[in-house]
């Protein structure tokens, strides 16, 4: 009995023992608390607003660190599997000796949302062999992801988004290849510049994939569309990444397709209606073509679309109608027949509606005012007119207004966008109004974000701005404000601490420059008349990319401090104005310049040596100073740099021989024109000048720095355009805007001598070539001819001797072609572009004759035809065997045979009497 009393109590114990949860292992809770003392508590580090440090409840007098807020234990052996520290507030680096890796049994790591400072992802991760799921989204890690991750044989789950990371060498294929298992993959942002690997279509547990913005190019594997698990897949803003859209299974679970901004192609698939799951789709700014699929009206769970910036044509939309979820509508550059469609006010959920670049017109139809849900309305771009309606201030949940270029006219009193309270962001730009700014009295402003008034015939700064403290965005470009009033300190300094970007340009603008809080990213205000000098305070923005003050009257010197900027500016304008001294050394290691213009100023010395630090430099335009120097062959170790324009400056001394055949690989516009250099024309460099030697179409039209960024929530889509001063045709032309394809040279008014080398036809590509106003000798050069794209050749004004080839003739761009003052000899070719050449630009040859000038050619007014082709050639010696003939045979015999040849080859007889009369007439 007593025995069966025992044996009763010990498996009453055992029982009740089994549901008590061990504690925690007393190393994982020392290695934990260590990892907490590793960190600085810092409320910034995590952006979210709900973000708190959790780690401030771990307590060393706690004796359970699985009860501590973030930590998760296995309920049988007390060992710690899961760490959720997102948004935790945590400042600092993790190294490979950190004790998180003693926590070796861990299965879920989640640091997302921390800042670790731009310290590299520690490669100590492989001691986590247990890792299933890890998570470091946003967390502020740099450089390339260790080969370590790799060894994470069971990882399904992997998120490194929103970081500064590289997965270059290995690359994607080696991720892939590692973990065939892999369910979720996160890597947005990550520059992965590479091809999409086809055996990712293997991955067939794979449901989330998101590529967004990492760099991608080549054809997309159309295979990974149909994989039989995916329901997330998001390749948005890769611009070189192309594919189309295959068919679709009937089981195919996808429910959200993203390929905004990339390069697809084709037309979309009637299958898509198979997809009874999808409720986002979004192909915004793509290549798709062809009628917009009907059986889109079968996708009854979607809540959004946006089909902006395509090429669709045909096929009905009025399905949309009835789409009883849509929130989120984007038919950008839709042709809607001038009105808009009267289906859009049966959605009367939308809460986001894009129709800009629609062809709309007359006015804004009432009947989007039964759309009272409408956050975000967009209609820029259009020709819409009349008034802007005043049941606009009914739509009480508009946060986002877009009427900017269209032709709203009138005057428009701003009180009926302020009783939209939760009015954010508010474009009324470029239209035909003018706008009262002067507000009634007592009236609560809504907190503006955005705020466009560029070209509003504004003649005063708007008193109201004073007050937003939350702008981030402000246009005031194209209007008439004279000054900021009610900033009295000198120089101004702007109050609003969180904007970003600033466009006061095209005013009238006295006094001292403004100064932007630090805040400021992009700091336009060119086309004023500002004056005085730069102020050192301006060395201070250290978040600047785009800083354009050309077109003022600023003065003096360039403060030395501008070097600071280069780590985080692109692009560096002060075009026109009246700085002089040296130009400082504005390049450091590490810069980020793009573009420098510093042309149309005094600015003398030497081209700075610091240059060679600005290894992202596409654009360099230092023309019109008094910089005194030789030529920089030293740039040329700049790889992406495509302009340098150096003209009317003082350089001096021969152009040497480059240091190596890799050197100015991208240049394709170069202007040394007005400056003092000698010697030979630089031929070893037109040798290996390759951008110049092809004809290509860039993928992007024009030269720019793409500045978009995030603004609460809303993308911003800003792009700085880069512009220049060239000679074209003889005339001084501004260039808004560069071409990427546009090659073309000016080396004009040097004193170059010698021959023009006939490797000169080598640059296939080139368009513009002005070589005028030199000591150059010797012959035009016959390998011209291949420059088949030349549309404009200026070689007037220096010792050119012989005849004009007449294979230029063949040159059918040519529109401009100049030849004056040189010693030139000989008939002018005729046909094609020749025919329409004046004779200015032959005159000063007094050895040239033929049309277009009046002293004519010998016997004949025409002059030498195009060369003969190969046929040609061999009827021209047939046609002198004629002539044998009838001086052998006697004249009646030749003539009787030479008239039936004539008869019978006509082009024949004239090829040769031309041959004959040129070869008298020399």
């Amino acid at each position: 009995m007593h025995f069966l009393a025992l044996l009763s109590l010990y498996n009453l114990m055992f029982a009740s023992s089994s549901f008590v949860q061990p504690l925690c292992h007393d190393d994982e809770s020392f290695a934990l608390l260590q990892f907490k003392e590793s960190f600085i508590i810092n409320q910034s580090a995590s952006s979210e607003t709900s973000a708190y440090p959790k780690v401030s409840s771990w307590k060393l007098e706690s004796d359970d660190c699985c009860s501590w807020d973030g930590v998760g234990c296995d309920k049988d052996t007390g060992h710690v599997i899961s760490l959720d520290l997102s948004n935790s507030c945590l400042y600092g680096t993790i190294n490979s000796s950190s004790s998180l890796f003693r926590l070796v049994n861990l299965q879920r790591l989640i640091l997302s949302f921390n800042d670790f400072n731009q310290s590299r992802i520690p490669v100590g991760i492989r001691e986590l062999s247990n890792i299933t799921y890890l998570d470091l989204r946003g967390s502020g890690f740099a450089g390339q992801i260790p080969a370590e991750i790799f060894q994470l044989s069971k990882l399904v789950y992997l998120d490194l988004e929103l970081n500064l990371l590289k997965l270059q060498n290995p690359g994607l294929q080696s991720l892939v290849e590692k973990f065939p298992n892999m369910e979720e993959l996160y890597l947005t942002q990550v520059d992965i510049s590479s091809t999409v690997p086809n055996n990712m279509a293997n991955l067939t547990s794979l449901t989330s994939l998101a590529l967004g913005e990492c760099g991608l190019h080549g054809e997309f594997p159309a295979r990974i569309f149909q994989l039989p698990n995916l329901e997330f897949l998001d390749v948005r803003f890769n611009a070189d990444l192309s594919g189309y859209v295959p068919e679709f299974n009937r089981s195919s679970p996808l429910k959200l397709l993203k390929l905004a901004d990339t390069s697809f192609y084709g037309e979309l698939p009637d299958s898509i209606g198979d997809l009874k799951l999808l409720y986002d789709f979004d192909v915004r700014e793509c290549n798709f073509s062809g009628p917009v699929p009907s059986s889109f009206a079968n996708l009854t769970q979607l809540i959004g679309l946006d089909l902006s910036y395509n090429n669709f044509n045909g096929g009905t939309l009025d399905w949309i109608g009835k789409q009883t979820k849509l929130i989120w509508l984007g038919l950008a550059q839709f042709n809607l027949n001038s009105s808009i469609p009267f289906f859009i006010q049966n959605v009367t959920q939308l809460t986001y509606l894009k129709l800009g670049y629609c062809n709309l017109t007359g006015h804004i139809p009432s009947r989007l005012a039964n759309l009272t849900h409408l956050a975000f309305l967009g209609l820029k771009s259009n020709g819409l007119d009349g008034s802007i309606p005043s049941w606009i201030y009914t739509l009480m949940n508009l946060e986002t207004l877009d009427l900017s270029f269209n032709y709203f006219g009138g005057v428009v009193e701003f009180d009926i966008f302020l009783k939209l309270q939760n009015l954010r962001r508010l474009q009324l730009s470029s239209n035909q109004i003018s706008l009262l700014t002067k507000p009634s009295k007592n009236i609560t402003f809504p907190k503006f974000r955005i705020l466009g008034l560029g070209s509003c015939d504004l003649h005063e700064f708007p008193d109201f701005l004073k007050s937003q403290d939350k702008l981030e965005l402000l246009i005031l470009s194209n209007n008439k404000i004279t000054s900021l009033t009610g900033f009295h300190q000198l120089p101004v300094i702007l109050p609003w601490t969180n904007l970003r970007y600033l466009d006061l340009s095209n005013n009238k603008l006295q006094g001292s420059l403004p100064i932007p809080p630090p805040s400021i990213s992009s700091y336009l205000v060119s086309n004023n008349t500002l004056t005085g000098e730069i102020p050192q305070m301006i060395c201070n923005l250290s978040s600047l990319v785009a800083l354009d003050l050309s077109y003022n009257n600023l003065s003096g010197m360039l403060p030395d401090c501008l070097g600071n900027l280069s780590f985080s500016l692109s692009i560096l304008n002060l075009r026109r104005n009246n700085f002089h001294g040296n130009i400082p050394q504005i390049c450091k290691k590490g810069s980020k310049l793009k573009m420098i213009d510093f042309s149309r100023n005094q600015l003398q010395g030497r081209i700075p040596r610091s240059l060679v630090n600005c290894t992202m430099l596409e654009t360099l335009v230092l023309g019109n100073n008094q910089l005194n120097d030789s030529f920089p062959s030293w740039l040329g170790v700049l790889p992406e740099l495509g302009v340098l324009i150096l003209r009317y400056n003082q350089l001096q001394g021969a152009i040497g021989k480059p240091e190596s055949n890799f050197v100015f690989p991208n240049l394709h516009i170069v202007d040394f024109s007005y400056n003092n250099i000698t010697g030979k024309l630089p031929f070893d460099y037109f040798q290996i000048w390759k951008a110049m030697q092809i004809i290509d179409n860039h993928g992007q039209m024009y030269m720019q720095e793409n500045m978009n960024f995030d603004i609460t929530g809303y993308f911003w889509k800003s792009d700085y355009t880069y512009s220049m001063t060239f000679t074209n045709r003889g005339i001084e032309i501004a260039y808004e805007r560069i071409p990427y394809i546009f090659i073309a040279m000016d080396l004009s008014s040097n004193k170059f001598e010698g021959e023009i080398p006939q490797l000169m036809g080598n640059l296939k590509g080139i368009q513009l070539l002005n070589l005028s106003n030199n000591l150059l000798t010797g012959s035009i050069p016959s390998s011209l001819e291949k420059l088949t794209t030349l549309e404009a050749l200026d070689l007037s004004q220096n010792k050119l001797s012989g005849e004009i080839p007449p294979q230029l003739t063949q040159l059918t761009f040519l529109a401009f072609f100049s030849v004056s003052n040189n010693h030139l000899i000989g008939p002018i070719p005729h046909g094609n572009q020749f025919d329409t050449f004046q004779d200015k630009y032959f005159g000063g040859n007094p050895g040239l004759c033929g049309s277009p000038l009046p002293k004519k050619c010998g016997n004949f007014e025409d002059s030498l035809q195009p060369p003969l082709n190969q046929d040609s050639k061999l009827l021209f010696e047939f046609g002198w065997k004629v002539v044998v003939i009838g001086y052998g045979c006697g004249f009646i015999i030749g003539a009787i045979i030479g008239q039936i040849v004539i008869a019978r080859k006509y082009k024949w007889f004239i090829y040769l009497h031309y041959a004959v009369q040129h070869q008298i007439g020399r």
